[in-house]
């Protein structure tokens, strides 16, 4: 309802999830139903409930009558014993078993890297069947075995989507441009936009033109667009976006670009455009100068949240060592401070103008254009309207970089091994590599950065 609002709003209504189970489990009970399973794409979220909460998951497992529970969109692996995520330690919620307030859950991974597998064990009493609590399993069970080989694919569904397959392969490998220069994400969270102008000059051309041929209204306001590293390592070392030098094909366009969103264009003030990088820096953990022991900088907030402007035009720096709202600092354009009233279109798509990651201000109510072309079809027409990428002309206008200050320890960060030297190519020259293997498992190293220089 939030970003498919322009479909939906007026055609459709929604009620929450509790309020939903509320109704329909007594009813299923009622008529019949001896075992009830609930699926809920949202995670796990304590807050204080909202029908439209995005992660409702562990106020639904407050209702009774559900007997096993399958939930996502926070794409972790749960149970996990091991797992330090909040949400998975909240009172009732026990990672080791795998039950959310007594009812055995599960929730498996991503990309299909995992099957949820919730095991009831049951008996047949007085004509029905009753679940055995204490004899129930719940694991997420991985398809790559202990020595990394893979469970064996099943030989009747390889036989009946060959076809598709193979066609699929050969529609993405189609050339539509050529670059000079590796794209990546590797170290987009320290600066490297290799991987994320394109995208943002695809973007802000089509609403600029767009606005120059129908918005005449809006004629001179400067038109800029954000992007994130859609692919920044959570999914471990080869989570990257990572397009070689050379031809670009469909497939590329598809890793610079992951989601199926579609452009929009919003008109927002200075103070707006401040309050929406500010909340694009939460991706950074608070940094304590005088700390001698090593501190993360990057937080457990989503690297797609971490929307950033690539401009030569707009410059702005991030103060880590400042609380959360208040790190975005120099903000200006064209050499001039930004006020707080100064006009701007920004170039973003469905799911951040119309609300999604709880951006201030970000709602819906600021859409000027809420364009029926998908972002990655406009950066593929853009790649094949330019032909030619350049990593002077498309890969390096950085705008955002850090305050300097001088840490008394080591300012730490996670990426693929071994790639430093690929970080000095784009102009980040203060990291350096200083683990080899971060012990998660994930296939990343540690990095440290100097954040003084």
């Amino acid at each position: 309802m939030a970003w498919d609002k322009r479909y939906l709003d007026g055609n459709v209504f929604t009620q929450g999830l509790k309020e939903t189970a509320e109704k329909y489990v007594p009813q299923m009970r009622a008529e019949g139903a001896q075992i009830v399973v609930a699926l809920s794409h949202g995670g796990l979220d304590a807050s204080p409930y909202s029908p439209s909460m995005e992660n409702g998951s562990y106020y639904l497992s407050t209702i009774p009558g559900i007997d096993a529970l399958m939930i996502g969109h926070s794409h972790q692996i749960f149970p996990d014993a091991a797992s330090t995520y909040t949400p998975f330690n909240l009172p009732g919620v026990d990672k080791v078993k795998g039950t959310v307030n007594g009812v055995p859950t599960v929730m498996a991974n991503f990309w299909g890297k995992h099957l949820g597998v919730v095991s009831l064990s049951m008996t047949y009493s007085k004509g029905a069947w009753v679940i055995d609590k204490s004899a129930t399993k719940v694991e997420a069970r991985p398809i790559q075995n202990a020595d990394k080989t893979y469970v064996a694919a099943d030989p009747a569904i390889s036989a009946a989507i060959a076809a598709e397959h193979a066609a699929t392969i050969a529609y993405v490998k189609t050339p539509v441009g050529t670059t000079d220069f590796r794209m990546t994400t590797y170290f987009a969270d320290v600066g490297d936009v290799s991987a994320i102008e394109i995208v943002n000059q695809a973007q802000a051309q089509y609403v600029a033109d767009y606005v120059a041929a129908n918005l005449p209204q809006y004629a001179g306001i400067p038109v800029l667009s954000v992007s994130a590293p859609f692919k920044s390592g959570f999914g471990g070392g080869n989570d990257f976006t990572d397009v070689t030098a050379g031809n670009v094909a469909i497939n590329n366009a598809a890793d610079l670009y992951l989601y199926p969103n579609t452009v929009y264009a919003v008109k927002v003030a200075g103070a707006d455009l401040k309050a929406w990088l500010e909340t694009a820096a939460q991706r950074f953990n608070r940094i304590d100068p005088a700390k001698t022991t090593a501190q993360a900088l990057v937080s457990n907030y989503p690297g797609y949240n971490f929307d950033m402007i690539t401009s030569k035009d707009f410059t702005y720096q991030i103060d880590v060592t400042q609380p959360v709202g208040s790190r975005i600092q120099n903000l200006s354009y064209k050499g001039v401070t930004v006020a707080a009233d100064q006009a701007f279109i920004v170039a973003t798509n469905n799911y951040r103008a119309s609300g999604a990651g709880n951006f201030p201000g970000l709602d819906g109510s600021k859409t000027i254009y809420a364009s029926p072309d998908a972002n990655r079809d406009v950066l593929i027409s853009y790649i094949k309207k330019i032909k030619s990428m350049t990593s002077a002309t498309n890969g390096v206008d950085r705008s955002w970089r850090f305050a300097k200050v001088a840490t008394q320890g080591p300012v730490t960060f996670a990426s693929a091994p071994n790639l430093a030297s690929l970080a000095q190519t784009q102009g980040i020259t203060n990291i350096a590599q200083i683990q080899a293997d971060d012990g998660t498992g994930k296939g990343l190293a540690v990095y440290r950065i100097d954040l003084s220089q």
